[in-house]
């Protein structure tokens, strides 16, 4: 696993076990009734209240009742119906808890009904929405939920030549006398900075280059000055940059500045950081059939493609937009919540502000990729 695989896997350990401390310490109102024996669903004597009632067992992870409830559950296997929801192989939906839960009526007549199930999920890297349309048949007095299992994909045997480019590093070690002849940091520069003015606040955006010959594990952070070089806020970039670059690779970053104010800026610090680490150049995601859709609704559209043979767990996708002029106006990103098997293509969407939506006038899109550990 390389350093920004550690990064992420141990920021999600973490969140993980304040999440189940919190939860321990204040339940919240739905799991103290399961747990005292009684519940808060409804009778299914309506569709939505049957899609509700469904929803909340997801929520709960009450796996058991929730694919009993299923009027098609004889079509595929308990495991398969929770694995269709957290994942068939580890990934972002492994860590992800429901953290809300809507119903929306589509359609309905005396015995069937289509409903719209909406499953909100929280993770340690933002959230993610999962829609299902959902088809009911009426059994009685009761409303039954099909689920419309989405299958597992299996990739056909076969031998993926391996050949890339792959970066070692030895350090000087404890009982080595080489006096100051460790590797120094790699060299990497700002190669664009641009501050937005938005309602939620400042956001400083920009790309950094690697432009040394080795690897570099790299982050930015920005200082906002005001009046007599007084610090208003200092942040980082966080996840909203490529942490591992290549030799001569470029990366967007954006920091956020909830609740700042551009105007009372007079000028902003901004310091890159780098440390050299082992890095290879495997695995290859491939970004296919890329499609800007201008607004209203403005978004990127594309598939992410792992060419390479191994399972990648997780992949974040950024992208920079830039105006006519080349600059650098946005950028925006996704984790896509699906582990990408080799030759499977995964499609990802990232949205624009509708007010930049219209300067846009090309983009570049890269991607991160993170393993939960040596046998994935």
């Amino acid at each position: 696993m390389n350093k920004g695989g550690a990064v992420l896997a141990a920021a999600i350990f973490v969140a993980t076990a304040a999440f189940v401390a919190i939860g321990t310490l204040h339940p919240v109102a739905s799991a103290d009734y399961f747990a005292r024996g009684r519940t808060l669903l409804r009778p299914s004597s309506t569709p939505e209240a049957a899609v509700e009632n469904l929803g909340s067992e997801i929520r709960l992870e009450q796996w058991q009742k929730a694919y009993s409830s299923l009027g098609n559950k004889a079509e595929f296997t308990e495991n398969e119906f929770v694995h269709d929801l957290t994942g068939y192989y580890p990934s972002l939906r492994t860590y992800a808890t429901v953290n809300s839960v809507e119903a929306h009526p589509l359609h309905a007549t005396a015995d069937t009904a289509e409903v719209q199930l909406i499953l909100h999920w929280s993770t340690v890297v933002g959230g993610f929405v999962d829609t299902r349309d959902l088809h009911l048949v009426r059994n009685g007095d009761r409303w039954a939920v099909d689920w419309p299992l989405v299958k597992r994909q299996h990739v056909p045997p076969q031998v993926i030549p391996v050949n890339y480019l792959r970066w070692d590093v030895i350090y000087r070690g404890p009982g080595d006398d080489w006096g100051a002849q460790d590797v120094e940091a790699p060299h990497v520069r700002i190669v664009d900075m641009h501050p937005e003015n938005r309602a939620e606040g400042v956001f400083v955006l920009g790309e950094l280059l690697n432009e040394d010959v080795v690897p570099a594990f790299v982050s930015v952070r920005a200082t906002l000055l005001g009046k007599s070089g007084a610090t208003i806020a200092s942040e980082g970039s966080f996840d909203m940059i490529r942490h591992t670059l290549l030799p001569k690779q470029v990366t967007p970053f954006l920091i956020r500045f909830p609740n700042a104010d551009l105007s009372k800026v007079t000028s902003i610090r901004m310091d890159p950081l780098s440390v050299l680490v082992p890095a290879s150049a495997d695995p290859v995601i491939e970004v296919q059939n890329q499609k800007y859709n201008p607004a209203p609704g403005a978004s990127l559209t594309g598939d992410l493609v792992n060419e390479s043979g191994q399972t990648v767990n997780i992949a974040h996708v950024l992208t920079a937009f830039y105006d006519k002029t080349g600059q650098v106006i946005w950028v925006g990103g996704q984790y896509v919540d699906r582990a990408l098997l080799p030759q499977t293509p995964v499609p990802f969407e990232i949205h624009v502000p509708e007010d930049l939506a219209r300067r846009v006038s090309g983009e570049r899109t890269i991607t991160a990729t993170y393993g939960l550990g040596d046998s994935m």
